[in-house]
Formats: C-alpha cells, structure tokens, sequence
C-alpha cells in the first residue's frame, strides 16, 4: 500500500513541475504573440544570442537547441530573414559555412521581450524551481549538489577549527 502511494506523489510531483513550465511557456507564446512574433521565433532569437562563446550560430546548431528538424529550422530562419529579425552570413574561416547573426531589429525585439520574461521569471520561478526540487526528490535525487554540499562542510569545520580564509 505504502508504494503505491509513493507511485501517486511521483506522479503528482511530475505533473506539477510540467504544469509550473506551462504556465511559464504559455507566458512566453502570448508574450512574443503580442510583440507580433511566433513564439518559435522568439525562442531562436533568444537560443542565438544566448549560445556560449565557443559554438557557432548555425541552422543546425538552432535545429539542435530548439529541437526541431533541420529543414523546420530552414524554413524558421527563411521566415525570420524576411522579417529582418536575422540574416545569414558566411564565415570567414570557412566559406562554406552560413552563419546566423541577429539583426539590430531582432535584438531590440528580444530586449523587449526579454524584460518581462525576467519579471515573470522573478515572480513565478521561486515556484518553478520548488516544483523541479520536488519532482527531483521524488525520482531519488538530492536537489543539493555535490559541490553546494561540500562547500557546506568545509565552511563548518573551519568554523568549528576558527580558522579564517583571506
């Protein structure tokens, strides 16, 4: 009877976690709808500008980080270039690679909505994030990671020892 009942939480946990992102991407789609974007659009923008240092801006860099098939992310990228939102642009090491670069449009449109996704984010992301720690507990993982728990520990011994780090 007892696992059963931990079945029913485990799923409780799941479903509130995947409802608290809803609610987020449901923000998120009437947000870029009522700037005049696709909420796809909105999320390439913001995949591009977002992409770590070290990896290149291409379709299928973005059919990788929107998860989508490569010919989808052609015909988005198609789309975004006649709204002047990107454009593709040839790499200089490599003249056979396309690079996607953000117009001036297309960063002043993320800018925008970027601001109301970081009050939304303030607000509602403290419950995001308590649905995600109960979802992890429930599936057996610790939500402190190992580094936190380890920092933790050697702040209290050198606590206890009185020792000062400079």
């Amino acid at each position: 009877m007892k696992a059963r009942a931990h079945r029913r939480f485990d799923y409780q946990a799941l479903a509130e976690f995947r409802y608290q992102i809803r609610r987020f991407m449901n923000f998120s789609e009437q947000a870029a709808r009522a700037a005049g974007v696709e909420a796809q659009q909105h999320q390439a923008l913001l995949a591009i500008q977002g992409l770590p240092d070290a990896q290149k801006a291409t379709v299928g860099v973005l059919a990788e980080r929107l998860q989508i098939q490569h010919h989808s992310a052609v015909e988005l990228v198609d789309r975004m270039e006649l709204q002047g939102l990107l454009k593709r642009v040839r790499s200089r090491a490599d003249r056979r690679e396309v690079l996607l670069r953000v117009t001036r449009h297309g960063a002043e449109l993320l800018e925008n909505l970027s601001v109301p996704h970081r009050t939304e984010l303030r607000s509602s992301g403290r419950v995001l994030l308590r649905a995600l720690e109960t979802a992890m507990r429930s599936a057996g993982h610790s939500t402190i990671s190992r580094r936190e728990n380890t920092r933790s520990r050697r702040k209290r011994r050198t606590a206890k020892s009185g020792i000062r780090k400079k």
